[in-house]
């Protein structure tokens, strides 16, 4: 089943109108829907351009300024130097691609985490204590073997050579 895309209409008093909950929404509201994989586009309400990306870039610059910047003032530059530069029409599949290695990796990296360590540090913490009331046990056991056990009849084996240690 195709999942239908999200119409939000932007206003020129710059409200957002979520047209699927017929309700404004906030631009962290559209962050959310980012962050939950909503397929959405935001359009002008009067001339119904696409204003997607620029509702993006706000949100990126938003979090690059009041949060912890996941952007330098170097790699920014170095972006705004590849417009009018003959490989720009190369860089933003580049970068495209780039990120999904990255994500891949990330995901890779996780399962193998998972894996390695199981679902949860109580599952993990589970299994250590199973594993150590065994080991309790299996030593209660020994102990209690050992102190029921009937005594070995002692044997007495005379020294050879019948020569008395002086």
């Amino acid at each position: 089943m195709a999942q239908t895309l999200r119409i939000i209409k932007k206003y020129p008093n710059r409200r957002l109108y979520d047209t699927e909950i017929s309700s404004y929404i906030t631009l962290e509201e559209v962050r959310q829907l980012v962050l939950d994989g909503e397929h959405f586009e935001v359009r002008d309400a009067k001339s119904g351009e696409d204003l997607t990306r620029s509702v993006l870039l706000q949100i990126i610059a938003e979090h690059e300024e009041h949060g912890q910047p996941m952007l330098s003032s170097q790699l920014l530059s170095h972006i705004i130097r590849f417009y009018g530069d003959s490989l720009q029409g190369f860089m933003g599949p580049y970068l495209e691609r780039s990120l999904q290695v990255f994500l891949d990796q990330q995901q890779q990296f996780r399962n193998q985490l998972n894996t390695m360590m199981g679902q949860t540090p109580w599952s993990m913490l589970n299994e250590m204590t199973e594993r150590n009331l065994d080991v309790w046990k299996s030593m209660q056991r020994g102990f209690l073997d050992a102190a029921t056990a009937k005594p070995a009849a002692a044997t007495h084996v005379p020294p050879r050579g019948g020569k008395k240690a002086s």
